[in-house]
């Protein structure tokens, strides 16, 4: 059954890793049939961490497992394996189907839906989906009201917009040349915000503040910070000494971070405060900033 039509297509979900499981119950619950998870590679032990994760994942959404498409009658094949692995995965699955009449969508936000070419000479409309979200073991994350940006064949883009509606996201049009820096930013958003609170957690040690104390007690900053942002912005949401341009105390920052790789950190971020915020002494700060530097 082609996209457009009335009844719900019939989903394989190839990899069922963070962000597959999250995708296949969210497909699921809107009343999609997950007919098979491929999650299993030929030869692969039975007792593999990600064959158990396919059982798993198959026994939650009524589906079977396979460790290929052989026999699969799904419309729609989504590709959620890792960015590096989506060009072999490509390859080997190509001949194992039928491929016309069906779409391949793959989920990677720095590639465009060109890695699926050779699915494409085989007759199958296909479209990159990436969803502007984190997924990390132990968390499934809903997908209401996630942004998706899409790309890639016209009727692969509408079954692609389809399922995101229907998850409850939102579907936006993206061009393939402005993939990798949407996925730099989608990378700053999360993975290196992370890097951040990690980096924080050293630098609570600097003050005598364990990894463990120096997280609970952050939480409540960083969610106001996140409150403010959302509500104002980074510019009316932006506080501290460096906003108030108070050069001493930036000093006395980077005095006792000197020498740790928290003080690259502090500097660049502070330098983009510079840049990008409204900022008090602008340039005595950035006098202390690139003498640290040197």
């Amino acid at each position: 059954m082609l996209p457009g039509m009335g009844a719900k297509p019939r989903v394989a979900i190839v990899g069922a890793g963070n962000f597959g499981s999250a995708l296949a119950l969210a497909l699921h619950r809107a009343g999609y049939t997950i007919e098979a998870v491929v999650g299993r590679a030929r030869g692969e032990s039975l007792r593999s961490e990600s064959l158990k994760r396919a059982q798993k994942l198959a026994r939650r959404v009524g589906a079977r497992v396979s460790h290929d498409l052989s026999g699969v009658r799904a419309e729609w094949i989504w590709l959620c394996v890792p960015d590096a692995e989506i060009a072999r995965a490509t390859k080997s699955l190509a001949k194992q189907i039928e491929w016309k009449g069906r779409v391949a969508l793959h989920s990677s936000g720095a590639l465009t839906s060109d890695e699926l070419a050779v699915l494409r000479k085989r007759g199958a409309a296909v479209a990159s989906v990436h969803p502007l979200m984190t997924f990390v073991q132990g968390s499934q994350p809903s997908l209401a009201g996630v942004s998706f940006a899409v790309e890639g064949d016209p009727v692969a883009v509408r079954a692609a917009r389809r399922a995101v509606r229907d998850v409850g996201g939102r579907a936006y049009a993206i061009r393939k040349k402005d993939k990798a820096a949407y996925h730099a930013w989608a990378t700053f958003a999360s993975p290196l915000f992370t890097a951040l609170l990690a980096t924080a957690e050293r630098v609570a040690g600097l003050a005598g503040v364990n990894r463990k104390a120096a997280k609970q007690r952050m939480i409540p900053i960083l969610s106001q910070t996140l409150a403010n942002y959302a509500a104002f912005g980074s510019a009316s949401g932006f506080s501290g000494p460096i906003v108030r341009g108070d050069v001493d105390t930036v000093r006395r920052h980077l005095r006792v971070l000197r020498g740790t790789p928290a003080a690259k950190v502090y500097t660049a971020l502070a330098s983009a405060a510079l840049q990008y915020l409204p900022v008090k002494n602008k340039k005595s700060l950035k006098r202390i900033l690139d003498s640290s530097q040197d």
